[in-house]
């Protein structure tokens, strides 16, 4: 949700324009400041940024998105093997070839879930994809939403450049294809055979009739070999749960011991269950002394390019989450620390990820800084800086602010 100042909102960031009052009591009365989630040289991302909010260093721990994804769906990974994201993606419509496309969308225009389980099983159906599949030691993990999930077995990246396709939208593709040496060729040549099965596939021309962007191609990313994270108890004496949509988010999760909540509804877009994760949370919070509660819409719809639809999550992130979870641990006198913050910047003005710092929000229910202010961008630069996120977590589990 963190992002530069927007000109259609008087130079204002999301977070500057938005209403969020039960936030910004929070940040009157605790610490706001700005920590650096994605160090450099590594992308800036949240495979990267949700490791060190997690207490994790990504320069020690990231071995790549996709193996973290792989086992928040239980897939078990051999030495050896390399996973991928397999995007649904949108491609712009046109006879010319595919590299000459521009990317629309990273997520076919958010693509519901039978739609892309339908539209996966046309392209696994193919029989030219198939065996392109089994030459190239490739298994694709099918998942009723845009992110597919692929595994590759006997796997070489080494020295191959994959880009994430929400940080080229608009861009043609061809200078984005997997690339650098011979063996990154197997898969642009997939990305090339997939989209000539579906541009005019019929479960794609039902999409195109009713209005819907085309799951048109798929689009290889994130690759990465197998991962392991350091117990989330032995670092800090706690166990707990996350509650996410996001396989990424579930799977740092599950690699470093934490339960994985599941929430019926929960989408990863704007229109996913807040009652319903409002529930899990303060169920979990029964059980454990930790619970995270990640919330994607703000990404997503800076990508999808809804400026309306972001400032709208930010909002029901208040309203809808903050403020009724506050509202029943003060009737219930539970004593709480909250660690609310952005893991990185989703830019307006390129749809694509930003690794400058974040604001980060401490706050203790049994006292108060009484500081004033706000939480936003600039409330976060006048406060304390946080040069290695991965720090950021202890002090949650501290007693001062």
């Amino acid at each position: 949700m963190a992002d530069d100042p927007v000109p259609r909102l008087g130079n204002k960031t999301p977070l500057q324009a938005a209403a969020t009052p039960a936030i910004d009591r929070m940040a009157a009365n605790g610490l706001v400041g700005s920590v650096v989630n994605c160090p450099p040289p590594l992308p800036a991302g949240s495979e990267t940024a949700i490791l060190s909010i997690f207490g994790c260093d990504p320069r020690k721990y990231f071995t790549g998105r996709s193996p973290m994804e792989a086992a928040a769906a239980g897939i078990k990974m051999q030495r050896g093997d390399a996973a991928f994201r397999c995007n649904l993606v949108t491609l712009e419509d046109g006879d010319g070839p595919m590299e000459k496309k521009r990317i629309l969308s990273h997520s076919a225009g958010s693509i519901d879930g039978p739609s892309a389980m339908e539209t996966t099983a046309a392209l696994l159906a193919d029989s030219r994809f198939a065996a392109a599949l089994a030459a190239a030691r490739i298994d694709i993990h099918r998942f009723p939403v845009f992110r597919q999930l692929a595994v590759q077995h006997e796997s070489d990246i080494s020295d191959i450049r994959f880009s994430p396709p929400h940080d080229h939208l608009g861009e043609e593709a061809g200078f984005y294809l997997p690339a650098g040496n011979q063996r990154a060729e197997v898969f642009a040549g997939l990305m090339r055979l997939a989209h000539e099965i579906l541009d005019r596939h019929p479960v794609t021309e039902k999409r195109r009739a009713t209005g819907k962007l085309p799951a048109n191609g798929i689009w290889f990313w994130a690759e990465g070999t197998a991962a392991a994270l350091p117990s989330f108890r032995e670092q800090y004496g706690l166990d707990g749960a996350v509650i996410s949509a996001v396989p990424l988010c579930q799977g740092i999760g599950v690699l470093r011991g934490l339960e994985r909540v599941e929430v019926e509804g929960a989408t990863g877009e704007l229109d996913t269950n807040f009652e319903g994760k409002l529930e899990a949370v303060w169920t979990k919070l029964q059980k454990y002394d930790f619970v995270c509660l990640h919330l994607e819409a703000p990404d997503e719809c800076t990508h999808n390019g809804d400026l309306p639809g972001k400032l709208q999550a930010i909002e029901w992130l208040d309203s809808r989450l903050v403020e009724p979870l506050l509202s029943r641990m003060e009737t219930a006198g539970i004593e709480h620390r909250i660690l609310l913050l952005s893991d990185h910047k989703t830019l307006t003005a390129t749809r694509g990820h930003g690794a400058d710092p974040v604001p980060f929000l401490l706050y203790d229910s049994r006292q108060s800084t009484g500081r004033g202010g706000v939480y936003d961008e600039p409330a976060g630069e006048k406060g304390p800086f946080v040069e290695d996120g991965s720090t950021l977590l202890s002090r949650l589990f501290d007693d001062t602010l």
